[in-house]
């Protein structure tokens, strides 16, 4: 996953608050909370970064944490909070 490009899903919102934010996804209804502002910090950047490693240093993670992350973000994934990102929302950006 660190090496692949990874986007927030077009059905996920967020909400900040003081404790990181709560992510609510129009689709499938369910709803996350992210615990970390850091993790909020990388979920914001992922569509704005060429893979998630790029994502995780942007917002400043250090490299011992990146497997943690990764973790947390392969969970999103399972919920579709978020999605691969397609070569077309790449051609966007």
């Amino acid at each position: 996953m660190l090496d692949e490009a990874w986007t927030l899903s077009p059905a996920v919102a967020l909400r900040l608050e003081p404790f990181g934010a709560l992510a609510y996804h129009f689709g499938n209804r369910k709803l996350t909370f992210l615990k970390r502002p850091e993790l909020v910090t990388v979920v914001r950047a992922l569509g704005e970064q060429p893979d998630v490693r790029s994502a995780l240093v942007a917002a400043g993670i250090p490299d011992a944490q990146h497997p943690a992350y990764a973790d947390a973000l392969a969970g999103l994934a399972r919920t579709d909070m978020i999605r691969p990102r397609t070569s077309e929302q790449e051609a966007v950006a």
